[in-house]
C-alpha cells in the first residue's frame, strides 16, 4: 500500500466475502497513513472453498492509483503451502526470501 490518489476503486463482493474499508473514487491517502486501507475477507465452510472464494474476490477487486498488495495476496492463495494450511508467523518472511532469491537467478 502507498499513499497518494485512488483514481478508482471497486470492492469484491458475493458470498462468503466481505470488504471492510474506506476507500472510494478519487480518495486521497494522506502521507501519514495507516497501512491497512482495506481488507478483504472470504470464509467458507472449510479453507478450500474459502481461498477459492478469496481468488475470486482478489481478481475483482479495483485499486488504481497506488501500489498494493494485491499481487502478493493473489500468489499467496495459489502457494501449495499456504493452501494446506501451512502458514506461520514466519511464512511471509520466508515467502518473499524466496522470491527474491528466484528473481536473482532469473537476472
Amino acid at each position: 500500500p502507498s499513499p497518494g490518489l485512488v483514481k478508482r476503486f471497486h470492492a469484491p463482493g458475493g458470498p462468503g466475502i466481505r470488504v471492510d474499508t474506506h476507500l472510494y473514487d478519487d480518495y486521497r491517502i494522506p502521507p501519514n497513513y495507516d497501512a491497512m486501507v482495506a481488507k478483504v475477507i472470504a470464509h467458507g465452510p472449510d479453507r478450500a472453498t474459502a481461498i477459492a472464494r478469496m481468488r475470486v474476490a482478489l481478481s475483482e477487486l479495483v485499486v488504481e492509483g497506488v501500489k498494493t498488495n494485491t499481487p502478493l495476496q493473489q500468489r499467496n492463495m495459489v502457494d501449495q503451502m499456504f493452501q494446506v494450511g501451512g502458514a506461520n508467523i514466519h511464512y511471509l518472511e520466508r515467502r518473499l526470501a524466496q522470491e527474491k532469491d528466484a528473481q536473482k537467478g532469473r537476472g
